[in-house]
């Protein structure tokens, strides 16, 4: 039987004191060839659809359920089959999504969403207040996001069209986190969240603008266009406003050879080719119908061993951060300033409510005196400094031989300890093993979600800082972003000061897609609705 849905008293949207703008790196994303992304026309009025998109995709996804890892496979597939309550648009801003509307309480402990209307699911049934209920309460008790920013939250059903979050301490980054991409809080039918608990879905049932047709293990994943699919309103921007799938099919094939999906873009096999090899640009560049499209992809960072061995030493931490030359890293990582900016800013400099160049002072001083003195005045004795390292990721595994050629420069006897990917992560989770390692973070919606941060993390580096516990705690608490701002200066000095990683600089991700591929765009990973094909 199909339920209708109650009405319910009109709530104003009262949360804009609540919510970021987080300007997006990734939403800046810039064509190479010409216009910025988010120039583009966005709307879909009057546009012809249909076709189908194959994708030339790096990845195989683990999984497909979208509330129980941030995997990066998982999350570009996912967000086109399910939807959340609230999203981000192009500048971080929070939007409602399948919420028409939201308020947080005066005390910051009630979040209370009004649902759109007619909202249906892939199977055919309406999306009701108790899926969101059963979905959330999953979200909340299952995935990292959730457990580490809503502890002891819970969900109610206040009727059919409304449900409210109820939070045991309020926090200004709330609406944030659920608007966040990875691990996803999406929306699932009642039955298939409270079947699955603690396991992985078992269907893959969303409300969003793609559904799934089929998932072939390693190979692809199939998606079609939803034809009951009923779209937030307003402007499309990010991921948030107006979405419709303009092409009737969706493929992603899962190609791990680099060099395929290069060929692939080429000759025309694959419409949008992604984590295209570097030094296959000047290819791109020269072959005729094909784009090559750039997306900001985070930051590059040292993390240091802050639990044991010579970089516990504030003082030769400082050294390093010192003796380092972040051009000559990145360049020695990609050849080409296109792909890479200098940068002291933990945010991206959109992120305008994140973005502080705080301590900036101590970025890219390239200072090998100044270091070598740093040396003489810590407590290094000649031991080894471990640098771990991946063979099988190209920028990370250049920046590593730079910096040990770097580190010996100033007196540091500096080596490499070189594994394949698995190895390398396994590895990282033993302070035993490494002294610092060389990795990427993905732009992040608030500065919270670095995971090298908190001392409450198990990430490794094992940050330990009450300066920085403090300034994230007091950010959380600020009543508004504009209170929070001198809070998120103190975290940036409290970050350069402690150096629980030393950022290198920011980094643009490669992708390429066919010139007949229309309004293509990107936020925190591919945008793939109201996209068209030019067949």
């Amino acid at each position: 039987m199909i339920k209708t849905r109650k009405s319910t008293m009109a709530l104003w949207l009262s949360a804009l004191a609540l919510t970021t703008a987080c300007g997006n790196s990734e939403s800046e994303s810039s064509n190479t060839e010409s216009e910025s992304a988010n120039d583009q026309e966005a709307t879909v009025d009057d546009v012809e659809s249909g076709g189908t998109l194959n994708l030339g995709y790096g990845t195989n996804p683990a999984t497909l359920d979208p509330h129980i890892t941030p995997h990066t496979a998982t999350r570009d597939v996912s967000r086109h089959v399910f939807e959340q309550l609230l999203a981000i648009d192009e500048d971080y801003e929070v939007q409602p999504s399948l919420a028409e509307r939201f308020e947080v309480s005066d005390d910051g402990l009630v979040y209370t969403f009004i649902l759109r209307d007619n909202v249906t699911f892939h199977n055919g049934e309406p999306m009701l207040a108790e899926d969101v209920v059963a979905s959330m309460e999953r979200w909340l008790t299952q995935s990292s996001q959730g457990l580490a920013n809503f502890p002891d939250a819970t969900m109610v059903e206040v009727d059919e069209n409304t449900v409210e979050l109820h939070l045991q301490e309020a926090t200004l980054i709330g609406p944030n986190i659920l608007a966040d991409v990875a691990p996803l809080p999406a929306i699932m039918p009642k039955e298939i969240a409270e079947e699955a608990g603690t396991a992985s879905i078992s269907e893959y049932i969303g409300t969003g603008p793609f559904q799934l047709e089929e998932w072939s293990i390693d190979q692809h994943v199939h998606l079609t266009k939803f034809e009951d699919y009923q779209s937030p309103e307003g402007e499309a921007s990010g991921l948030a406003g107006e979405k419709e799938a303009l092409v009737d099919e969706v493929f992603f094939n899962f190609i791990t050879d680099a060099s395929t999906r290069v060929n692939g873009i080429t000759t025309g096999e694959y419409d949008i080719a992604f984590n295209l090899p570097l030094d296959s640009s000047d290819q791109i560049d020269a072959s005729d119908g094909v784009e090559p499209f750039l997306s900001d992809g985070g930051i590059m960072a040292y993390v240091f061993n802050n639990d044991q061995g010579p970089l516990s030493d504030h003082t030769l931490r400082h050294a390093v951060n010192t003796a380092v030359n972040m051009n000559d890293a990145l360049m020695s990582a990609y050849s080409d300033d296109r792909f890479y900016s200098l940068d002291p800013a933990l945010a991206n400099p959109n992120q305008s409510h994140w973005y502080s160049e705080a301590g900036s002072e101590n970025y890219n001083q390239n200072d090998i005196e100044a270091a070598k003195t740093l040396v003489e005045q810590s407590e290094y004795a000649g031991e080894e400094v471990v640098i771990l390292a991946t063979s099988e990721v190209d920028n990370l595994y250049n920046i590593a031989i730079y910096t040990q050629q770097a580190l010996e420069e100033i007196g540091l006897n500096a080596s490499l300890s070189v594994y394949d990917w698995a190895s390398f992560e396994e590895a990282r989770d033993n302070p035993e093993n490494f002294d610092l390692f060389v990795v990427d973070f993905a732009v992040r919606p608030t500065l919270h979600q670095y995971p090298f941060l908190s001392s409450e993390s198990s990430y490794p580096g094992w940050t330990e800082s009450d300066e920085i516990d403090e300034a994230l705690k007091n950010i959380t608490q600020a009543s508004t972003i504009e209170d929070a701002q001198p809070y998120v200066d103190e975290l940036q000095l409290a970050v350069w000061d402690y150096l629980p990683i030393s950022k290198i600089g920011n980094k643009q991700n490669f992708v390429a897609h066919r010139e007949s591929i229309e309004n293509y765009r990107d936020l925190i990973g591919p945008i793939l609705w109201n996209v068209t094909k030019d067949e």
